[in-house]
């Protein structure tokens, strides 16, 4: 089988995996190729996602690297069973592939934690306000660019409705809320919106207020993924350049404390509500 040409994110991550593993056991890429019976090269192209593995293969690479966390191990077993494209394939000619990776990711998560200071999180978007916000993107958009943009946003939103939906947590800015993008009427049905899905036993919105006295923020969209075991978990940043996954335990130990600390400053989940219903009514 020839190598991939195009690994997916969660390709690429079950590689970066398996090389995190070799390297803690100190044994270099030719070395583990000789214990596996194939060359350095074969070891590469595992650990760039560019050759798929069985659940047997992943298991003899971790007992040959001495891993004995068995809950990881299982994890990364569970990531080659999944060799069937998710729908986001359909958008791999027409949109950027960091539209496909972050898609990948929410797919995958058992829970999700977002943080926006501007915008609307993108899971929570009426078309309308989505519709606005590509509008104005950098370089312009053409309008069928729009659509497909749209599509694909809307499409994302279906993990919150789905049979056993991931934990969701929003953490929105009060300057989010009384962004009027769109004018008038996209706003307040934006606001309606947030509050009728902020009732879903598993979507918690919280809002920090203009009137806080401590405001802890990276200053940009920050999007954290939980995966099966904490060491599987992706942090999302959002860029001007464009979204940048992140699986560096240091920066992952980050970006929970950030927003763990945004969280302290939020009201609770019915204020947070309450203070949405009289925006939209002044809006």
């Amino acid at each position: 089988m020839p190598p991939r040409q195009t690994p997916t994110a969660r390709q690429l991550r079950l590689g970066a995996e398996l090389r995190k593993l070799r390297e803690h056991a100190g044994l270099t890429a030719r070395a583990a190729g000789e214990m596996l019976g194939a060359n350095q090269a074969r070891i590469s192209n595992i650990e760039t996602g560019r050759f798929g593995l069985s659940e047997q293969r992943v298991r003899t690479l971790a007992q040959n690297y001495d891993c004995t966390d068995e809950a990881l191990i299982d994890a990364l077993v569970d990531m080659t069973a999944h060799r069937e494209r998710g729908w986001w394939e359909e958008y791999r000619d027409t949109l950027p592939p960091r539209f496909l990776d972050v898609a990948e990711m929410e797919h995958h998560c058992v829970a999700l934690r977002v943080a926006q200071v501007i915008n609307i999180p993108g899971l929570l978007q009426t078309p309308e306000h989505a519709r606005t916000l590509f509008r104005q993107a950098v370089p312009t958009l053409r309008p069928h660019e729009i659509e497909y943009r749209i599509s694909h946003r809307i499409k994302r939103q279906a993990i919150l409705h789905r049979a056993q939906p991931p934990q969701y947590t929003a953490i929105i800015h009060e300057a989010a809320l009384r962004m009027r993008f769109g004018g008038g009427e996209v706003a307040r049905a934006q606001l309606d919106h947030l509050a009728k899905t902020s009732e879903q036993p598993h979507v918690t919105l919280r809002v920090i207020p203009f009137d806080g006295t401590v405001f802890p923020t990276v200053g940009h969209g920050l999007d954290y993924a939980h995966g099966p075991v904490p060491a599987l978990d992706t942090a999302q940043l959002d860029a001007a350049h464009g979204s940048e996954l992140i699986d560096a335990a240091a920066q992952l130990t980050k970006y929970r404390l950030i927003l763990d600390r945004m969280e302290q400053v939020t009201l609770e989940p019915d204020a947070s509500r309450d203070l949405i219903h009289r925006i939209a009514q002044d809006t």
